[in-house]
């Protein structure tokens, strides 16, 4: 009875302790609750007034249009200027290429459009000369056909002279020593004609000859003077492009900016095209950020972009503004692209590249190297 009566008694107290026991799971309960609320609502503030209006990546790096540097005629290097890290301006010369078989190309072609020239000149006068041949050769058709006619005239007299003899040999008032001298005379007067009239044809012959060897020639200077004609200019075109080859000898920097991956050296003997260094363009460096497809629907050309740098940190900000987007992602340029078409298929979420400018007073003030990683924020509240 002893014991039931202890029990009996501890029991309010037992009970006031499982009430306290639950209003404090309560509590922690509402608490959590409470703080669910407040996270949820904290990140939906975040994602809805600041995550929503930028689009952020750190997949970024600078890059430049970077200029190759290749000689346009081969040759053996005779001087190199520069080397790696140094800075050149557009035109500055990087390094000479032995010049002298451009120089004796030159003068060889210089040498050919003077005799050209010459020929031209020659050429005119030989028209000149042609049109006096042609009227010398129309006076000798001239006179070819006046013998012509004193022939057939000559011929015809002949003629008459024998036909009378002959009529005359039955009666016996010519006698046949008068009758032989005038056929004679007649064969004589038929062979000059043929004579004459073979002059005539040569005559005539000359003459188109000489108006073939005219109009032949006249072909090569026709509406062109000596220093029009078209074997001059291809001559001359030739002392262009010999001069030409040999201005480039010297190598100039194609851009200013700063020489890198230099490869050449003196004693090398180069080709045409063969790259021999770079000059990079620091001052008009871009940056490419590939950013995720699903962070692409708000991003237009022209927006601002802030930029920060592995190599400055967080306290130099740059400024930029979006230029435009890639024509593929990576996955689409790839040297071996994804065959999504085949086997098992697993969605991955892609990358395009955006370019963006960089102001170049800034990059003047805090420069910036090819490949450098960078940090890109694009405001997409503008």
């Amino acid at each position: 009875m002893t014991t039931i009566t202890a029990d009996h008694a501890d029991s309010p107290a037992i009970d006031a302790a499982d009430d306290n026991s639950k209003s404090s799971r309560k509590k922690g309960f509402l608490g959590l609750a409470a703080a669910v609320l407040l996270l949820g609502g904290g990140y939906f503030a975040y994602d809805h007034f600041i995550a929503s209006r930028h689009a952020v990546t750190d997949n970024a790096y600078v890059g430049a249009n970077i200029a190759q540097v290749t000689p346009q005629i081969g040759g053996a290097v005779i001087e190199v200027l520069v080397d790696d890290t140094q800075a050149v301006k557009r035109g500055q010369v990087l390094l000479r290429i032995d010049d002298v078989d451009a120089r004796l190309a030159l003068a060889r072609a210089e040498a050919q459009l003077a005799l050209t020239q010459r020929r031209v000149r020659g050429l005119i006068a030989t028209g000149n000369g042609l049109g006096a041949q042609i009227a010398s050769r129309a006076a000798d058709q001239a006179r070819a056909e006046a013998q012509v006619a004193a022939a057939q005239s000559e011929l015809e007299k002949a003629r008459v002279d024998l036909q009378r003899r002959e009529a005359l040999v039955a009666s016996g008032s010519v006698s046949g020593d008068e009758l032989t001298a005038a056929r004679n005379a007649f064969n004589t007067a038929r062979s000059n004609m043929k004579m004459a009239e073979a002059s005539r044809a040569q005559a005539a012959a000359n003459r188109q000859s000489a108006v073939g060897d005219r109009d032949a020639n006249s072909a090569l200077i026709a509406n062109t003077t000596p220093d029009t004609n078209p074997e001059v200019l291809a001559a001359q075109a030739e002392v262009e492009q010999a001069r030409v080859n040999l201005e480039r000898t010297v190598v100039r920097a194609p851009v200013d900016g700063v020489v890198a991956k230099r490869s050449v050296q003196v004693g090398q003997r180069v080709q045409s095209g063969q790259s021999l260094m770079a000059v990079v363009p620091l001052h008009a460096a871009y940056v490419d950020a590939n950013f995720k497809e699903v962070q692409l629907k708000h991003v237009r050309p022209g927006q601002n972009v802030r930029l920060t740098s592995d190599l400055y940190g967080s306290d130099v900000v740059f400024t930029g503004k979006v230029v435009g987007f890639s024509g593929g992602t990576g996955a689409a340029f790839a040297v071996v692209p994804a065959q999504n078409a085949t086997g098992n298929w697993i969605k991955v979420v892609q990358r395009l590249p955006i370019r963006i400018a960089i102001d170049p007073g800034q990059l003047a003030e805090h420069p910036l190297q090819v490949g450098l990683s960078m940090t890109a924020d694009i405001d997409l509240t503008n």
